[in-house]
């Protein structure tokens, strides 16, 4: 049994999220992607609530919003979510954490809303009580009305927590079959193989492959089988550089396909990469020779790694030209991001995941640097050699013109000067980040430029209330694009080639800036109400002594153990451990709790208190109330902390620094603030290091945060510059603490010019069209796309399909569910039940391949048995008829009712007998043998190397056993052995290599024929 339910991204609104449910036989359910669209609305993951106590496992196939935006929330808000095992590539971990990471810091309303009815009513679900919280458009209707206690922002995950939510994930590599450890609430999996494929698009993305039992189902949504400057290709004919003709045998034949529709209705344009590559140059050169700015909006981790390495190589190449009159030598470019420097640093470190000519060149750029090397030290490189030499050097991502900007500060100051400049701004919605500041900026400039990079789906008004009309600033600019209402400006390239630039014709765009405030005092009781009830929740359903107990009053325990132990839900009643007891990890003195209300925890929270008696006591109230020291780390260990290995010099030092500006803090009028470099007391200077160190941690940096700023890459110029921006960014430092959403509502005047260069790297309906026939699935799930588009590919497919096995096209099975649809896809099968005879299973040879059983037998089928009931004579029937009348006198139980015959109905099935002597002869000398089972050359090497032999990988996917048989596998799964004439001779082993590997391969196959 497969059954497939899309929860987002299926013919709605919300199309770019995407969540799926897949649910094989065993009660198996398997979730793919937790996707978040730009609104961040709670509502949109309702559905997936409910599924999440039912989870097997989860996978993530793409580090983008649209597939792992709702992780982190989901981790933080829902307590079983981080119990469910979750899988994925190295680079999506990587890169999600970071896109995460740069999300929360950039987009207040991500952190969503307190719900109003999780303090009025404790058991309220979070994501059914902030219905419409986060909606853009109803920020200026009344709270009461969506569910949300005044615009009360929750807490956002710190980057410490999201780094210990990506640290949970299981790193997969490509074309490794996994079989996955259930969650602890799942049934069990049934040898379950997961194998990961590479799927283009992104970094890191991923094909999934899911096999169980006769159910073979290829979940591929969003890729591209396009090579492009940084991604391979997706692996349908093998990966980069394949030149295959079939699809590989892993992805061919699925029982079921999932595929995304998007660009189901498109056709790319021709020219490819080198064509989209050129478009965008040209474009950029058209604005910059006029002295504008081009905002290219993208987002912070997966695609902006293609437009990066775009134009860092143009722009080498014009620094390179002799031509001086290219525009693009007097531009300078940005990337702009607030993790824009750990996306970078990541990308050098990933480059195996990349198209393998980013491997030849970064190949190529380290032998140069060791033959530079090797001829500065001989003193005989000359000037023009040294200068190709530095030419070369330079690796894939060592990024000499593109600079990055993490700070607001920065990023205006580069926008207020006249230069022309490109800007590469997180996100592509133009709703949250620096590409919405930039807007800002240069709007009203005619001579600017805004390139998208994504197309962007009309969202039509709907009555559906789970489904609001959401129209962000990207959907927008794409509608005036689209419309061209006040003219297209058409100017030609140097090789004759036409560039589209849509007018805007100084449109008013609506724009709502959203900030986090502080709380006033009410706010500030209502926030509290809601820690102490979700306090209670959580004292009330964990057991005693799993959880660290968190002293703050301003945010929740997010260590906290979400198990429950038997004794502590039916033990933890009564006044003092439902209310008072959630609020002992408080301030007593602001909360007002007695002594009666701490329970146990007073031994904690008073003074010269020893003793608590705890006779008749139960739950967490009979032992001590130790509080387990949280250990803060990654997967290096420990993070050190400097202050500890300070040299007693420099310990004193610091301890004088702090006491001058303790006493000169008194001096310091209130909110007055002071440069680093100033003196301080008596005309001195801070300490550099030790108290540097010092201070930061006194300042209550995160040790995720405080790693971040030991972990820059090295190549991050530090000059006066970006000292001094230091102390911008301290003063746009938002403020700790609990907070709440301000909208502020303008109107800018746009008279920057549109244009669209397609650079999502996502398939077209050519390779649709081309590939679908070539993979053959049983069924076809179409997802991810609006209704137009699904429907019209439904449609093409069915005729392609149809045309390739010659049937009719009915019989193609195609759905194109919606959201919240359950389709059965699964596999077709005509199964009879027979019974076997005794004297046939007496001769069956059962074989055993992993963990199924194969048998082949060859028998006749007679007619069912008749039972013996019915060739009973009528005097034996009217005595049994007397007897059950009899014993209806007696009182009769529900078993015994269910064990009268009377209302049971006797089942025959046809039997298999053996095949009389005469025709067994004739038909054991027409049946051939059969190979059942799969061969892994990796278990084949294993199996020979324990058997005395030596085997190793050589060349692409071939064996070699002792330099003289050479095994491969075909891409249509036979097995091919090879070997030279000596290999059959016995060479001191048990027999020859040739023999023996024979043996070896029929030993990991059954070989089963009809007796």
């Amino acid at each position: 049994m497969f059954t497939f339910t899309p929860l987002l991204g299926a013919q709605s609104s919300s199309s770019k999220a995407s969540q799926s449910i897949l649910e094989l036989d065993g009660g198996i359910k398997i979730l793919v992607d937790v996707g978040w669209d730009e609104t961040f609305d709670t509502l949109a993951l309702a559905e997936l609530e409910k599924h999440i106590p039912t989870l097997s496992l989860i996978l993530l196939t793409h580090a983008t919003p649209a597939h792992i935006g709702a992780f982190v929330h989901c981790c933080k808000a829902f307590p079983l979510f981080t119990q469910i095992p979750v899988y994925a590539t190295g680079p999506v971990i990587s890169l999600g954490r970071t896109l995460l990471q740069d999300i929360y810091a950039s987009a207040p309303l991500a952190a969503t809303f307190l719900p109003k009815a999780s303090i009025t009513e404790p058991g309220a679900s979070t994501s059914a009580a902030s219905a419409g919280a986060s909606v853009p458009g109803n920020e200026g209707s009344s709270n009461n009305e969506h569910g949300t206690a005044g615009g009360i922002l929750l807490q956002p995950p710190t980057p410490e927590e999201i780094a210990r939510y990506f640290s949970l994930i299981h790193p997969l590599k490509y074309s490794q079959p996994h079989q996955p450890l259930p969650s602890p609430f799942s049934p069990p999996l049934d040898g379950l193989t997961l194998t990961a494929y590479s799927a283009g698009h992104t970094v890191g993305g991923t094909i999934w492959h899911i096999q169980h039992g006769m159910e073979s189902i290829v979940y591929a949504v969003d890729w591209n089988q396009a090579r492009e400057n940084v991604i391979a290709g997706a692996a349908w004919f093998g990966g980069a550089g394949a030149s295959g003709t079939e699809v590989i045998e892993q992805l061919r034949k699925p029982t079921a396909l999932i595929c995304s529709s998007k660009g189901g209705d498109k056709f790319a344009p021709t020219g490819g990469r080198q064509k989209r590559d050129t478009l965008l140059l040209d474009m950029i050169r058209s604005s910059v020779a006029k002295g504008g700015t081009v905002l290219i909006p993208t987002d912070t981790s997966a695609r902006v790694l293609e437009l990066a390495y775009t134009l860092e190589h143009a722009w080498r190449d014009a620094a390179e030209s002799t031509d001086s009159d290219n525009a693009l030598k007097g531009a300078e470019i940005y990337l702009a991001g607030k993790k824009a420097h750990t996306t970078m640093r990541l990308a050098r470190s990933m480059l195996e995941w990349m198209d393998e000519s980013i491997v030849r060149e970064f190949e190529a750029a380290e032998g140069a640097e060791a033959a530079g090397r090797t001829q500065r030290t001989d003193g005989e490189a000359k000037h023009g050699q040294s200068q190709q030499d530095k030419k070369t050097r330079a690796g894939p991502f060592t990024l000499k013109h593109l600079k990055i900007v993490e700070r607001k500060k920065k990023l205006e100051k580069i926008l207020t000067n006249g230069a022309p400049k490109v800007i590469l701004a997180s996100d592509s919605s133009l709703d949250w980040g620096y590409s919405k500041e930039t807007l800002r900026y240069i709007a009203e400039g005619s001579q600017n430029l805004i390139i998208l990079t994504e197309s962007f789906p009309y969202r039509r008004p709907t009555d559906d209330p789970k489904e609001p009309e959401r129209m962000t600033l990207g959907h927008l600019i794409w509608q005036w694009y689209e419309e061209r209402k006040d003219g297209v400006a058409m100017e030609k390239t140097p090789d004759g080639e036409l560039l589209e630039q849509v007018h805007s014709g100084g449109r008013e765009l609506p724009v709502t800036e959203v900030q986090r405030a502080p709380l006033d005092e009410n706010e500030q009781l209502l926030y509290q109400q809601y820690l102490a009830t979700q306090r209670q929740l959580k004292n009330t359903a964990q057991g005693r002594g799993d959880t660290t107990l968190d002293t703050t009053a301003d945010g929740l325990d997010d260590g906290a153990s979400s198990t429950s132990s038997e004794d502590s839900e039916s033990e933890q009643q009564g006044r003092v451990l439902n209310f008072s007891t959630s609020l002992a990890h408080s301030n007593r003195n602001k909360l007002g709790l007695s002594d009666e209300d701490l329970g146990v925890n007073i031994l904690l929270r008073r003074k010269n208190v020893f003793d608590y008696d705890v006779r008749g006591k139960k739950g967490r109230e009979r032992m001590f109330p130790y509080v387990v020291p949280r250990k803060r780390g990654d997967e290096y260990g420990e993070f050190i902390r400097p202050e500890e290995y300070l040299r007693a010099e420099e310990r004193e030092e610091d301890e004088v620094q702090q006491q001058r500006k303790a006493d000169a803090r008194s001096e310091t009028k209130l909110g007055q603030k002071r440069r680093w470099d100033e003196t301080g007391p008596n005309g001195r200077r801070p300490s550099g290091g030790a108290s540097k160190r010092q201070a930061l941690a006194r300042d209550g940096q995160s040790a995720g945060n405080l790693e971040d700023e030991l972990s820059l890459p090295d190549d991050i110029p530090v000059d006066g510059e970006d000292a001094a921006s230091s102390e911008d960014e301290v003063e746009e430092e938002t403020f700790q603490g609990p907070g709440k959403a301000v909208y502020n509502r303008f109107t800018i005047t746009i008279n920057a010019r549109i244009a669209f260069v397609d650079f999502m790297g996502l398939h077209d309906k050519r390779s649709l069209e081309m590939l679908i026939p070539l993979i053959q699935p049983r069924k076809l799930i179409l997802v991810g796309g609006m209704k137009d588009e699904t429907t019209s590919l439904a449609a093409e497919c069915r005729n392609l399909l149809a045309g390739k096995d010659g049937v009719d096209s009915s019989a193609v099975d195609i759905f194109t569910p919606v959201n919240g649809e359950t389709v059965d896809a699964s596999v077709d099968t005509n199964a009879w039940v027979v019974k076997l005879s005794n004297n046939l299973v007496r001769r069956l040879k059962w074989q055993h391949v992993r963990s199924l059983g194969v048998v082949a037998l060859t028998a006749q089928l007679k007619p069912p048995e008749v039972p013996p009931s019915s060739e009973e004579s009528p005097e034996s029937a009217n005595k049994k008829q007397k007897l059950l009348k009899e014993g209806s006198d007696t009182v009769s139980t529900p078993a015994d009712s269910a064990l009268k015959p009377e209302g049971t109905k006797v089942e025959t099935y046809p039997v298999l007998d053996v095949l009389p002597p005469n025709i067994a002869a004739g038909t054991r000398s027409m049946t051939r043998p059969l190979h059942v089972g799969d061969l892994r050359l990796a278990d084949l090497r294993k199996l020979m190397q324990a058997a005395g032999h030596t085997a190793e990988f050589r060349g692409e996917g071939t064996l070699l056993i002792d330099g003289l048989v050479a095994v491969r596998k075909s891409s249509t799964g036979a097995i091919e052995v090879e070997a030279s004439a000596q290999s059959s001779l016995t060479t001191g082993k048990e027999e020859g290599s040739f023999l023996a590997v024979k043996r070896k391969i029929y030993e990991g196959l059954a070989v089963v024929a009809g007796g």
